[in-house]
């Protein structure tokens, strides 16, 4: 491991635009569960796509309300991880820096990374279902039974996040595809590489000619691709790829 880290870091230190792509593994160093293991207890009866489809929502929106409530819950009670802290000091080291996530948590502004393209939404935002005006959370939407009303349309409002059958935000997602695009090294962390479109994004950047750096416990369909896969939680390899 000790010589992999040492031809990552010459690779790090040699780039000039860094992209990064960070998936579920690495909030779940944090204790934030991927969003199937969070279907444990009374959730565990429910089928994943009646707790995040439009379809789910139309038949019961107090249930996917209350899903959401208790992840947003468990997503605050959450800290940054050394993986988080490490991304952000990366940044601050280099200034053509882009952090990518799939993850709707917000830990890695938390950590104090900026402008983070969030390509799956936010879980701390919340807009109408019908006309898309941004909906603030109050105090008592948290143990509501239902959703809140939006003030504007009188719809239910939904977390921001996409669910299965959307699309990902169009800004994003082509902020992300520029990112792949423009960086001399990707270095994609704690993500499997299975969820389309952004399972995609490395393909991208190798066709642009950038060389990949894999951080993840376990081999994924993107290992194929990376220059060098460093094996671990991203909470102990990115740190030591930083030196600290």
């Amino acid at each position: 491991m000790d010589t992999l880290i040492n031809a990552a870091r010459e690779i790090l230190e040699t780039a000039t635009a860094i992209a990064c792509l960070t998936g579920a593994g690495v909030s779940a160093e944090s204790g934030v569960p991927t969003f199937r293991d969070a279907q444990t207890g009374l959730w565990s009866t429910f089928d994943a796509q009646r707790l995040a489809s439009q379809d789910g929502f139309a038949d019961d929106p107090g249930l996917v309300w209350r899903w959401y409530m208790a992840r947003l819950a468990g997503v605050e009670k959450a800290m940054p991880n050394p993986g988080h802290f490490a991304l952000a000091e990366l940044a601050w080291r280099m200034p053509d820096f882009v952090l990518i996530t799939q993850n709707v948590d917000d830990l890695h502004e938390r950590a104090g990374s900026g402008d983070v393209i969030h390509l799956h939404g936010n879980i701390a935002r919340f807009h109408c279902n019908r006309c898309g005006r941004e909906h603030s959370l109050q105090a008592e939407d948290r143990s509501a039974s239902l959703p809140p009303y939006c003030t504007v349309c009188g719809s239910y409002v939904r977390p921001s996040v996409v669910w299965f059958g959307e699309g990902l935000p169009e800004d994003a997602l082509a902020a992300a595809v520029d990112a792949m695009t423009a960086c001399d090294l990707l270095l994609v962390v704690g993500t499997s590489g299975l969820v389309y479109p952004a399972s995609e994004l490395p393909q991208i950047a190798k066709w642009a000619g950038a060389r990949v750096l894999e951080i993840n416990p376990e081999p994924g369909p993107l290992s194929s691709m990376a220059d060098i896969c460093l094996r671990g939680p991203s909470g102990e390899i990115l740190p030591r790829l930083l030196g600290n």
